[in-house]
């Protein structure tokens, strides 16, 4: 509720509690839909997830590298399905490992299904430096807490927050095309996948200015279904400092 009075201040009472109840009823599905993947049929997947890949596919055909930027929406389990079944290049996932081994192993195995490449996030960068040697796809969520000190600082719905830099300089670095997405909740089960700008050369911009353009993509996905983000997390954990103010780099 902390989190909601922040995003949005002007919503009453009863309409940010109403998001919060629909948030926790997505919250719970998630887990139930990420168990039946482990038994879901190709068919039914289809079925319950869909989106259009001729735009990004044929900048992968063209040679193009492909960067996905997505934000903690609902289900991102069936959203790494649906990018490795239908991207025509190799597709790299970044993972959390999950401290229960057993429960580990069957995460792998069922996030795998369709031959996603997954490297956990600690040892993303190291191994990063091998992947990126060939042609690639890949989805980055980088709208979680990071640690201060080494974060672009900016507003993210008129709060300062630290902002995590790899992806944004990545990109620069090795000039993908960027695309940013929305995963829409259509009803119990079923989702859809709509790109909500493309960038064909990240190249073209500084990290900076990539960076401040996935917080005004965040913010406009999120206003348009905020019960499908993930509100359980503190996005406004970490003080705005003094010693920060070189990291700032909001034009706001």
């Amino acid at each position: 509720m902390d989190n909601l009075a922040i995003a949005f201040p002007l919503k009453s009472l009863p309409e940010r509690k109403s998001i919060a109840s629909r948030f926790y009823s997505n919250f719970v599905d998630t887990f139930i839909e990420t168990i039946k993947l482990l038994s879901l049929s190709d068919k039914a997947f289809e079925k319950r997830c869909t989106g259009d890949f001729n735009s990004i596919n044929k900048l992968a055909a063209a040679g193009r590298n492909i960067q996905l930027m997505g934000g903690h929406q609902f289900n991102w389990e069936f959203a790494n399905l649906l990018f490795s079944r239908h991207l025509r290049l190799p597709f790299i996932g970044v993972v959390a490992n999950v401290e229960n081994k057993v429960l580990n192993r069957i995460y792998f195995k069922f996030r795998a299904r369709y031959g996603t490449i997954l490297i956990p996030n600690n040892a993303f960068q190291r191994q990063m430096i091998e992947v990126m040697k060939h042609q690639y796809s890949i989805c980055l969520l980088a709208d979680q807490n990071t640690y201060p000190p080494k974060a672009y600082w900016l507003n993210f719905f008129n709060r300062p927050v630290p902002f995590i830099m790899g992806p944004h300089r990545a990109a620069v670095k090795h000039h993908p095309a960027m695309v940013y997405f929305n995963f829409i909740k259509l009803k119990r089960g079923h989702y859809h996948f709509e790109i909500v700008e493309m960038i064909e050369d990240a190249a073209n911009f500084t990290a900076e200015q990539l960076a401040l353009r996935y917080r005004d993509y965040l913010e406009k996905i999120i206003t348009k279904q905020p019960e499908n983000y993930l509100w359980s997390h503190r996005r406004w954990k970490h003080p705005f400092e003094e010693a920060y103010r070189n990291q700032w780099i909001d034009v706001k």
